[in-house]
């Protein structure tokens, strides 16, 4: 079942038992999937659609991290629950140790040899792990890696 299948049926049960916020969330990235599809006039496959949600994920952890400077911590802990909801979505993200064996290979692969050719490392790490770990831990890997 595709994301946006499920994100269907699960706004169908939300709506069954009158749980709004996770109906708001759910419609939110409905919302958020059609618009992407409307920007590319096609529909999106699967890892766009990850890709997608995965925004929608990060625009929640940027708003609780303002929140919380702004003392706020009512608005940072609604938008908690949202992201917990966002992410029940989301496949599971690689961590930086699982990540450094195989971003090592990537180095290998292209003979970069000290920090500066993290241009040429970047794209090919991202390229290859695109919807499977976030970008800033690529590039903290990719960093320590080349440093060392």
């Amino acid at each position: 079942m595709s994301i946006q299948q499920q994100l269907q049926e699960d706004m169908k049960n939300a709506m069954r038992n009158k749980e709004q916020q996770r109906l708001d969330t759910i419609r939110m990235m409905l919302a958020s999937l059609k618009n992407a599809q409307i920007d590319l006039r096609r529909e999106l496959d699967e890892v766009e659609a990850v890709g997608v949600i995965q925004k929608e994920a990060k625009r929640r952890r940027d708003a609780m991290a303002e929140y919380n400077k702004a003392n706020r911590p009512d608005l940072a802990a609604s938008e908690e629950v949202e992201l917990a909801m966002i992410e029940a979505y989301l496949p599971t993200m690689l961590s930086a140790d699982e990540l450094r064996p195989e971003i090592a290979a990537i180095i290998a692969e292209l003979g970069a040899t000290s920090i500066a050719d993290l241009s040429k490392v970047m794209p090919a790490a991202m390229q290859r792990f695109k919807g499977k770990a976030e970008g800033r831990v690529i590039n903290e890997v990719v960093r320590s890696l080349l440093s060392a």
